[in-house]
């Protein structure tokens, strides 16, 4: 077996600026968002995976493709405003794959001394043909 690339500073720092826009690209005032930014990050047929907690106080999974984040997302970034800050990451690579974990905290304002919320999102990176890393898979878990 032919031993993987090893990372270089140039993919930490390309993955690094692909997690910082994909934070900017869902954080602002109360609006719509920039979806183009989205199609920029995420591979065409990524997926979204946001955890719930049903009414009967079980754990389920809400799986979306690109449009179906929009689709969902979208009334709330309208009417509320929301902020998404990246506090913590660890990032794996092996060849042309990367997991990223990311832990963020959520406001309503930038300049809340507390966060709404914190989280972690386990990101799943690929190069693609022309070198170039994007998102193939996001899963996100609020704390509680």
């Amino acid at each position: 077996m032919k031993a993987a690339p090893q990372r270089t500073a140039t993919d930490e720092d390309a993955i690094g600026a692909l997690i910082a826009a994909m934070y900017a690209s869902i954080s602002g005032p109360a609006g719509p968002r920039d979806w183009r930014v989205q199609e920029a990050l995420f591979h065409p047929e990524a997926r979204m995976i946001r955890t719930e907690i049903a009414a009967d106080g079980r754990a389920r999974l809400r799986i979306m493709d690109r449009d179906a984040y929009r689709e969902n997302t979208a009334p709330f970034f309208a009417a509320h405003p929301f902020y998404e800050v990246e506090i913590d990451r660890r990032t794996d690579i092996f060849g042309d794959i990367a997991q990223v974990w990311s832990a963020y905290e959520a406001r309503t304002d930038p300049l809340d001394p507390a966060p709404e919320r914190r989280g972690v999102n386990t990101i799943q990176l690929a190069r693609d043909a022309e070198g170039a890393w994007c998102i193939v898979s996001m899963l996100w878990d609020n704390e509680r």
